[in-house]
Parts: structure tokens; C-alpha cells; sequence
């Protein structure tokens, strides 16, 4: 049986809360994924930003200029999605495959008590499961 801390990704992207929504952008670009976790200075997380998040925050702006004001002054805590999903280290993989598809969403926060200690994705899953690891 394939384990969630059998796959994850532990060295998890953060963002801050009140980076704004172009420094978000950014980062998830540098980074090349499409979502990261939303943490405090304790990195106890808060919710999770990713670019779906922030095109549905583009689509809700009437005109072009406006977004581009509203990228430099919007906080990242302002369209982040919260709670995030989470599992836990020890969970089997199909549990985590479920989680995704039911709460509609790429990836699952992995946390340990209050401790985010990890992500698994469905490219995590996808992966293991082309491998033969799960």
C-alpha cells in the first residue's frame, strides 16, 4: 500500500498572506505549478492561492486597466481559498486520489498536527501510479 509521504513533495511553495496578487503570480511562475500554499510566519497554513483562484478574481474586473491596479493591491488573503484541503503523512494514496477528485482540486496540503510538512498533486498520483508505486 502507497502512502501519501510516499510521494509528496516536502519541500512545499509558500506564499504569504498579504503578498499581493501579482507577487503570487510571480512565484507560481518562477516555480512552474499552479498553486501554493498559504502560510503564516509559523507556516501553519491558512488556505491555498493558486492561478484558478486569482483568474476567477480577473474575470469578476470589468475593465483591463483595473486589473492591472487591482494585481498590485489586492492581497493574496483576499481571494485565497479557505480552509485548504489537507491529508495526513500516513494516508493511503487512493484516499488522497478520492479527496482530490471529490473536492474538485489539484493538489492536498499534507500536514502533521499543525505542521504542513508536504503536498501531493495528482501528478504525485499520476506518477506513482505510471511507476508502478501504487
Amino acid at each position: 500500500m502507497t502512502r501519501v509521504v510516499d510521494v509528496m513533495t516536502r519541500n512545499v511553495v509558500t506564499i504569504r498572506p498579504d503578498a499581493t496578487l501579482r507577487e503570487a503570480l510571480t512565484e507560481l511562475a518562477t516555480e512552474h505549478i499552479t498553486g501554493a500554499a498559504v502560510t503564516d510566519v509559523h507556516r501553519r497554513l491558512l488556505g491555498a492561492i493558486s492561478r484558478s483562484d486569482i483568474l476567477e478574481a480577473e474575470a469578476e474586473t470589468e475593465e483591463a486597466e483595473a486589473w492591472g491596479r487591482r494585481l498590485d493591491t489586492t492581497q493574496v488573503s483576499e481571494v485565497m481559498t479557505s480552509p485548504a484541503l489537507t491529508i495526513g503523512s500516513e494516508a493511503d494514496l487512493k484516499e488522497a486520489a478520492l479527496a482530490m477528485e471529490y473536492g474538485d482540486v489539484h493538489r492536498l496540503f499534507v500536514v502533521e498536527g499543525d505542521e504542513l510538512v508536504g503536498v501531493v498533486s495528482r501528478s504525485d498520483v499520476s506518477r506513482a501510479l505510471a511507476t508502478g508505486r501504487a
